[in-house]
């Protein structure tokens, strides 16, 4: 099925299902342990080995020696592993550096070999009796220092331009030109990265934890050289992701190899350090905003760079793309610059690009807005626009950003707050409200499903889909039980596996919106094979309370599959509709601080999110997924941070565990209330949604700088925000 009109009336519109806040289906077995993850798989592969990886202790250069004997001798190991004896590897597409160093290192903890013994402690006591011999290079460890060798991205990140941005904000009455920066940052998820592997002769089965089956059995088939049908991916429960696990990571591809040269199952998990340096990370940011305006706050100039690091062949962190979109302004000018950098790979980490850009661009709009004495909501939405700001014939499919600041400003008290900074007080603590604006592009994917219909009238949903936490069992199921006139008890759903149809997959905010509307067009399929069966007119067919009606006539739905299954596979794939409407989500952060006025100690004391992104598949799943968006925005504000030692000598991620890499908790995060403005748009999907979980960490980093200004006046522009960038500024003590 092709999604090229704008979606019409339809049967999810019924919203019978759809649209409810259900409980997750999944739950259950969560809740009691019962629910399998990729290290826990011990009845799918019995017997299994485990693998301990031994990673590189330097940053930049080669391997010289490796000494294998002592390990050898330890006491049940069964293999080793090194780029020498796994015969010659490729790189995935989506890998950008090597998963398996040798005889180059290009990064600390880049995996140097796999130990393989029959217990964990087994392997990991012979790992450290393996003995690697570096000769170092010289690295670059410190984005400040390469900025100026900093390089224009590839073709398909431009810069961009409109207007004369140089001359307007020369010509501007008001203006302000600052630099911001983010830190490094860790996805720091709950379950490890970890991987199960089986060979049943040249058959490979791997039990992963991982958010993209088709793209991650497609790089692990090539960077092991075997056909791509040869792999088969399995993923049904994934402890969290944040896009660390979007991309094929050396523990599935060490696990292959482990299990090839062991001749038996073999897992690997990669410990706390290993994930921190090893995968993946969003990268630091440096970033320049100028804006210009005239003297009643309408914004005529507006440029955002950028220069952000990443291994060689890398990839940008995109912190401009919401610059181009958010606000008006008739002169622009945006740009990013990627300089190398030889730390582990920086790439995506939830909302890349929006979340690090919003948290930079919506402190510059505070202080616009402070400099033209403006109150902060009135000045964004006095600079609204209704049309992509450098494609003005192209207009936004929905666009309620106006909405989100007003209704959130009455919700809040916003006009309560004191204008004036550091002028509120309770006892030692000085309390401040802040907002910023929320946005994230909506994207569509294309995305496939299997529906199966038994003599039971039982519906069974196939995709290869993920659920990482972000209720996808839930969604698929309410749109399965919607199309096809079911209860909800009635559907099964079956996910993360690379035997299903390939979906969207878990990633970008577009898996929820996509892999939904690839059921909705299976369930389709199913619905005109079903009235066909039942000799049915399918035109003006009815799917209800388990029966199917047409023409005066009702037939139990079961009753299609009297003679055997009934099986129906189609995908949803999109037309150009996006390139004529600009489809984004939408939404405005408040928050209230308090901070001590003698020690800096900031608290969060209240929250709010009010978020414009088409309709809400499910609003408790969906509100669970922003107030989580919004804690891991309040820990990029206040305390995240990889810290980087820039010594030549160096290069690597010191504080690599949680208990050194400081993530919120519950005790940081007070009450947090989230409203969705009712709002449907047709031009995203048959399913009239779009992505949810990332826009509620958009500019939530923001709004927290700027509760602290009010409450302080101290203006911090660099990421996070500590104590000891608050202390010497903080008001006198009267």
């Amino acid at each position: 099925m092709k999604f090229s009109t704008p979606a019409t009336t339809n049967p999810i519109d019924q919203l019978k299902i759809v649209g409810k806040p259900v409980d997750r289906i999944d739950g259950p077995m969560k809740t009691t342990g019962t629910a399998l993850y990729a290290h826990e798989q011990h009845a799918a592969a019995p017997n299994a080995a485990v693998g301990y990886v031994v990673a590189a202790a330097i940053s930049k250069g080669r391997i010289g020696s490796i000494d294998l004997a002592e390990a050898r001798r330890a006491p049940g190991v069964l293999t080793i592993v090194t780029a020498d004896s796994a015969g010659k590897l490729g790189k995935g597409d989506f890998n950008t550096a090597k998963l398996l160093a040798g005889p180059e290192v290009d990064h600390y903890h880049q995996a140097v070999a796999l130990v393989v013994a029959e217990t964990f402690e087994q392997a990991r006591a012979a790992a450290g009796l393996v003995r690697v011999k570096y000769i170092k290079a010289t690295g670059a460890y410190d984005l400040a220092k390469a900025k100026d060798t900093a390089k224009k991205p590839k073709k398909d990140q431009p810069d961009s331009k409109f207007g004369n941005f140089a001359g307007a904000f020369a010509a501007a009455p008001v203006k302000l030109d600052a630099t911001y920066t983010t830190p490094d940052q860790s996805h720091a998820m709950m379950e490890p990265h970890a991987s199960i592997a089986a060979w049943e002769g040249d058959k490979l089965t791997v039990w992963t934890s991982n958010q993209m089956i088709n793209w991650t059995r497609g790089d692990l088939a090539k960077t092991l050289g075997v056909p791509k049908e040869n792999v088969r991916l399995i993923s049904p429960f994934i402890g969290g992701g944040f896009g660390g696990k979007l991309f094929l990571r050396a523990e599935a591809v060490l696990a292959a190899l482990g299990a090839r040269a062991a001749k038996r199952p073999v897992k690997v998990a990669l410990p706390r350090p290993m994930m921190i340096n090893n995968t993946t990370h969003r990268p630091a940011t440096i970033q320049r905003i100028r804006i210009g305006a005239s003297r009643d706050g309408k914004i005529t100039s507006i440029g955002h760079e950028s220069w952000s690091g990443d291994l060689p062949g890398g990839n940008l962190e995109v912190a401009v793309q919401q610059t181009r979109l958010l606000y008006a302004g008739p002169n622009r000018m945006t740009s990013m610059r990627l300089a190398v950098l030889d730390l582990p790979e920086g790439n995506a980490m939830r909302a890349p690009g929006e979340a690090p850009g919003l948290m930079a661009l919506e402190i510059a709009m505070d202080e616009m807005a402070d400099k033209l004495k403006i109150d902060p909501v009135t000045f964004r939405i006095l600079n609204d626009t209704k049309v992509d700001p450098e494609k003005p014939d192209r207009r936004f499919s929905q666009r309620r950003l106006i909405d989100c600041m007003r209704s959130g400003a009455e919700r809040f008290g916003w006009n309560k707050r004191n204008p004036v900074p550091g002028k509120v007080r309770e006892g030692q603590w000085l309390i401040g409200m802040g907002v910023a604006s929320a946005f994230r592009n909506n994207v569509v994917m294309k995305s496939a499903a299997r529906i199966r219909l038994d003599v039971n009238g039982l519906v069974t949903v196939e995709t290869d889909m993920t659920d990482i936490g972000t209720g996808s069992y839930t969604i698929i199921a309410q749109t399965a039980a919607e199309m096809m006139g079911v209860p909800l008890n009635m559907v099964a759903v079956k996910l993360g596996d690379s035997d299903f149809p390939v979906s969207a997959g878990s990633g970008g905010q577009w898996g929820g919106n996509s892999s939904t509307a690839g059921v909705y067009a299976a369930c389709a399929k199913m619905r005109t094979a079903v009235a066909e069966k039942l000799g049915l007119a399918a035109a003006d067919v009815e799917f209800a309370d388990g029966m199917v009606k047409s023409g005066g006539r009702s037939l139990p739905l079961r009753q299609a599959a009297a003679n055997g299954p009934l099986t129906a596979e189609d995908f949803m794939e999109y037309g150009d509709l996006d390139k004529k409407f600009q489809q984004s989500t939408f939404g405005a952060h408040f928050v209230e601080v308090a901070v001590d006025a003698f020690t800096g100690e900031t608290r969060v004391r209240r929250m709010l999110a009010v978020c414009a992104a088409g309709r809400i598949l499910n609003p408790k799943s969906a509100r669970s997924q922003v107030i989580g968006a919004m804690t891991m925005g309040v820990g990029a504000a206040l305390m995240e941070e990889l810290y980087v030692d820039t010594r030549q000598d160096f290069g690597f991620f010191v504080n690599h565990d949680l208990a050194s890499y400081e993530v919120p908790v519950h005790a940081d995060i007070p009450h947090q209330e989230v409203i969705f403005l009712d709002e449907t748009d047709p031009m995203s999907s048959p399913m009239k949604a779009k992505g949810v979980g990332e826009l509620g960490i958009c500019g939530v980093g923001a709004a927290v700088a700027n509760a602290i200004y009010n409450a302080t006046g101290v203006r911090v522009r660099e990421y996070p925000i500590t104590l000891d960038k608050l202390l010497a500024k903080l008001p006198a003590i009267i």
